[in-house]
């Protein structure tokens, strides 16, 4: 990994030459499972692809593997550069170290010499250096967003990382310690789905992992054989990875000292079975989904529950089911955890609803008019959480030609590669009964009921359990020596977000609504008989998008009860008074509005995105068809980045 904990404690990238190995495996073995993997993954070798590369063992054996593979495929080279044609792999310089430019171009240069075109993206920090609680976690969401918009722009529909099964086995352990029910100890999935944070209509780049079935030890094993045969395989080893200063490298040094073969097969065995049953749960929460819960264009869910039956779901598939439909409603990035989680069960599992619930940037009410049998679940505009992604994000906009999406020709590449997988793999989940954990409320009760299922032995579950402990007291000391406010990640808007936009410029707002601000030219052309304050503006005239507020209800009702075209003197939410003539057509707009509006919920509506001036006067509200005048020309479309249920995954 091109990534340091501070400035510049640690000497450059090791250089790392390892030498033959006599015995083991050979390359065929390798080149088999790794062939089967991205089988079962439904990607032949004809596709497009990314590798991220950091430089060491994992990915530099990730980049033979997958070029070999190509090759085998009857993929050619190109015949003037000499690299594998629709391969490209990615180094992403994190900057954070005086070293790390320099060390991504000495892996880019390894790597085109392997025969695969390589680029660096380079991290910026806006917001000056991640702070050192957060540093890894916030190198790792940058480069996941570099690898994305890459591949974007490369029109790359498959990005591969090289994590394995150590891998897998220290997230076990740091969940343990984190108290991660069966959810999170199922570890990273095989298959997943990443959204660009851009306005796109494509299904998102899939993120394969192909070698989870590869140890740490045959990685070496294999990039050994590769020196044997002659490649000039080098890999290099960041001394970064050392330090003790991050949880997963303490992790990593203690599991280390479990050498034991049957530790190692154990561990193996618990993550499947965490696997499998979270293959289970995600198939019933998409059951449940489909059968019960109903998404409208105005960005609110409703939940029958009379369809639903929570009384009779499992906790856990229950708690999977409600969190994943909170997560999609707030575009929340972070999962919906401890607390949170209950809160939604208890609260569903009290019907008939009648009570007020906000949670995890969510507001929770019965539906008007079900007796509390119907659930709204609708965005808080209260609580925003700084996950959600940054609703003043600019893009280009013709009202002629529309949006020049990046990567709509992955569209139906993806879909036929998902399909693919699922064609494939041909994996029967099982029945409820032989899905294991799916009573167990704490890490404890998975640990327990492994021993009994005998995947786990005593050694085994002995050394879990002090792991498990040890990086929980350091977890809790630590958290404890920060007291770091910033650690919630909570702001409270008092007052609306505002964004600004110009006529040929369109937003994600909050991550859920894409508003779209068309020039106004055509608009006034066409209605030459229509005259307003509006169209007094200029073509370049810039509004403000922001949600909607208890005065703009307050104002569409004053409009749709004048019956005359009057000048009226009107305080707009702020201190000055303001002159606007309400026409024929804008009393008309607001009527049928509110019209609309009124068969939204209350919590909903708050949540609708509006066009105000500089004076916060209302223009429109493009979700229900208001304007002051025609020659507005904004449109808002529900059309959240991240689909619910977060996409594709695969877990088996």
């Amino acid at each position: 990994m091109l990534l340091s904990a501070c400035a510049s404690p640690y000497p450059p990238l090791r250089r790392l030459i390892c030498r033959c190995a006599t015995s083991g495996p050979d390359i065929s073995s390798y080149k088999e499972t790794f062939a089967r993997r991205m089988a079962m993954a439904g990607i032949k070798p004809h596709h497009r692809i990314a590798m991220g590369v950091s430089g060491g063992p994992d990915s530099m054996a990730l980049c033979v593997l997958t070029a070999g593979w190509k090759s085998d495929g009857f993929v050619r080279r190109d015949d003037v550069s000499g690299y594998v044609d629709g391969l490209l792999g990615i180094v992403v310089d994190h900057r954070l170290r005086p070293e790390s430019s320099d060390e991504a171009m000495l892996v880019r240069d390894r790597v085109h010499k392997m025969g695969v075109r390589c680029e660096i993206v380079c991290c910026d920090w806006p917001d000056g250096r991640p702070k050192q609680g957060h540093l890894q976690e916030a190198a790792r969401d940058k480069r996941y967003q570099l690898f994305v918009e890459l591949c974007m722009k490369q029109q790359i529909s498959v990005l591969l990382i090289a994590h394995h099964a150590d891998d897998q086995a220290e997230l076990l352990v740091l969940r343990l310690s984190r108290s991660s029910g069966v959810m999170g100890l199922a570890g990273m999935p095989f298959v997943s789905q990443l959204f660009p944070q851009g306005i796109s209509l494509n299904q998102g780049v899939l993120l394969v992992r192909p070698m989870l079935e590869f140890s740490k030890d045959g990685i070496y094993k294999f990039n050994n054989l590769q020196i044997c045969q002659g490649s000039t395989l080098e890999w290099v080893e960041d001394p970064t990875n050392k330090s003790m200063l991050f949880a997963r490298n303490r992790i990593r040094s203690s599991l280390t000292n479990l050498s034991s073969s049957v530790f190692w097969s154990e561990v193996q065995n618990l993550i499947s079975a965490c696997r499998l049953t979270r293959s289970y749960i995600d198939k019933i929460c998409r059951e449940l989904i489909s059968q019960s819960v109903t998404i409208s264009e105005f960005g609110y869910a409703t939940i029958d529950l009379e369809k639903l039956q929570p009384s009779e779901i499992d906790d856990l598939c229950l708690s999977h089911y409600l969190t994943a439909l909170v997560q999609f409603i707030a575009q929340r990035h972070r999962p919906v955890r401890g607390r949170s989680s209950r809160l939604l069960v208890e609260y569903t599992r009290g019907m008939p609803c009648k009570n007020f619930l906000t949670v995890a940037g969510c507001n929770l009410s019965p539906e008007p008019g079900s007796k509390g049998r119907k659930i709204v679940v609708s965005f808080s505009v209260n609580l925003l959480d700084s996950s959600n992604n940054d609703a003043s994000t600019h893009y280009k906009y013709n009202c002629l030609s529309g949006f020049q999406f990046e990567g709509t020709k992955l569209c139906t590449e993806v879909r036929d590669i998902i399909r693919e997988q699922h064609l494939c793999s041909n994996i029967l989940i099982g029945d409820k009964a032989k899905v294991p954990f799916l009573n167990a409320k704490n890490p404890t009760d998975i640990l327990t009921e492994a021993k009994k299922l005998n995947l786990v032995g005593d050694f085994t579950l002995r050394n879990l359990s002090f792991l498990e402990l040890d990086e929980q007291k350091r977890f809790c000391s630590s958290k404890d020596a920060s007291n770091d406010s910033s650690v919630l990640h909570r702001r409270n808007f008092k007052g609306a977000l505002r964004v600004h936009l110009k006529p040929g410029q369109a937003c994600h707002f909050l991550g859920r609504f894409l508003v779209t601000y068309g020039a106004n030219d055509t608009a006034i052309n066409r209605n030459a008989s229509h005259f307003c304050q509006f169209c007094e503006a200029s073509a370049e005239r810039e509004v403000i998008i922001r949600h909607m507020v208890d005065a703009d209800w307050l104002f569409l009702r004053r409009v749709s009860s004048s019956c005359n075209i009057e000048k009226v003197s009107m305080d707009a939410g702020t201190s000055n008074q303001l002159e606007f003539e309400f026409s024929d057509y804008m009393v008309h707009s607001a009527a049928k509005a509110l019209k609309a509006l009124r068969l939204i919920p209350a919590s909903a509506r708050r949540a609708l995105p509006v066009v105000v001036d500089d004076q916060d006067l209302l223009l429109s509200v493009p979700s229900v068809g208001f304007s002051c005048c025609p020659c507005i020309n904004v449109v808002a479309d529900f059309r959240p980045r991240v689909p619910l249920g977060g996409g594709h995954n695969s877990y088996l």
